[in-house]
């Protein structure tokens, strides 16, 4: 039986992948961590420990306590409150991801996932179909520590035989858990503004196109990734997934659909020259060859949901 820790359960991610894995592996087998409480849908449905990754102490006694099999560490300084905190961010991100591989070494874990981000992408690199092998001269705080996370993994894999396995996301869209910090989390306030207001000053440009993806489909493919046969992954730093790509117009445009007269407009702040770093569309190619990715969701079926979710989250609330 399968006994999986995740370290990070109340953020963007952590937040809907614990209880997907929980109806998957059972409520007892997945243990949810995080430096703040939890959620109460997930502290009531499960185990959970406040847990500071960079106590190795604490995490290792956590590990052979609960005979951990499997570790999803996503806890991390997101780019925009990273380029605030640049050395303290460069700090968490990276001594955290050494402490789980080295247990991860030490103890024989038989997997470990790590997101990575497009914020591995730079300037130099590429703008319009990211290939999956390209330059990678990331200028931000994250994607400096991400692109080096990608090299400590694919080492650890290579080295020790450390089944390490990461996805580039893309920006994440969640109607469950609000934005906590990043260059795309526009993509997320601009629903609860419209529902709310019906007007919303983006930080980002109107032109400015990047990838997206809906978490029901981020959260399928950190799964399918995690459960696909080792012999059939051809790569050990992190598979691109591209998602939909789309820009602040026409998500408006989209919104518009459903709320008319819904008003946009736009004043750019330190989040523009981030964006305009990362690709504007990626090639998932290798991903959907090597373990069958697939995306639900477009920009239409994204939005609907969104604003039909979060406004009964309103209402509740």
């Amino acid at each position: 039986m399968e006994k999986i820790l995740v370290i990070g359960c109340s953020g963007q991610i952590g937040s809907e992948l614990t209880l997907e894995l929980r109806k998957l592996y059972g409520n007892a087998n997945v243990i949810a961590t995080d430096i703040r409480p939890a959620p109460d849908e997930i502290a009531g449905t499960g185990k959970f420990e406040i847990l500071d990754v960079l106590d190795t102490s604490k995490l290792q006694l956590i590990l052979e306590h609960e005979k951990i099999t499997q570790v999803y560490h996503l806890a991390a300084i997101l780019s925009g409150n990273a380029e605030k905190r640049p050395l303290a961010s460069w700090d968490i991100n990276m001594r955290s991801l050494i402490n789980v591989l080295e247990l991860g070494r030490e103890l024989k874990l038989k997997r470990i996932f790590w997101p990575s981000s497009i914020a591995v992408f730079g300037p130099t690199t590429p703008r319009y179909n990211t290939p999956q092998y390209t330059i990678m001269e990331p200028n931000t705080v994250y994607g400096i520590s991400k692109l080096a996370g990608e090299r400590w993994i694919e080492y650890y894999f290579n080295k020790y035989g450390v089944d390490t396995r990461s996805l580039r996301y893309p920006g994440l869209i969640s109607y469950k858990t609000e934005a906590g910090g990043g260059t795309t989390d526009y993509a997320v306030e601009i629903f609860y503004h419209a529902i709310k207001t019906g007007k919303y000053e983006c930080f980002l440009g109107p032109k400015s196109d990047l990838p997206m993806m809906f978490m029901c489909d981020a959260i399928k493919a950190t799964i399918d990734l995690m459960e696909a046969d080792s012999s059939k992954l051809s790569l050990r730093s992190s598979y691109n997934v591209a998602g939909i790509c789309f820009n602040p117009e026409q998500i408006a445009d989209e919104i518009r659909k459903h709320i008319p007269g819904f008003e946009i407009t736009y004043k750019p702040d330190f989040r523009q020259a981030i964006a305009d770093s990362w690709p504007a569309c990626i090639d998932d190619s290798v991903a959907k060859k090597d373990w069958g990715l697939n995306y639900e969701f477009d920009l239409p079926k994204m939005t609907e949901v969104m604003i039909d979710e979060i406004r009964k989250k309103l209402t509740v609330s």
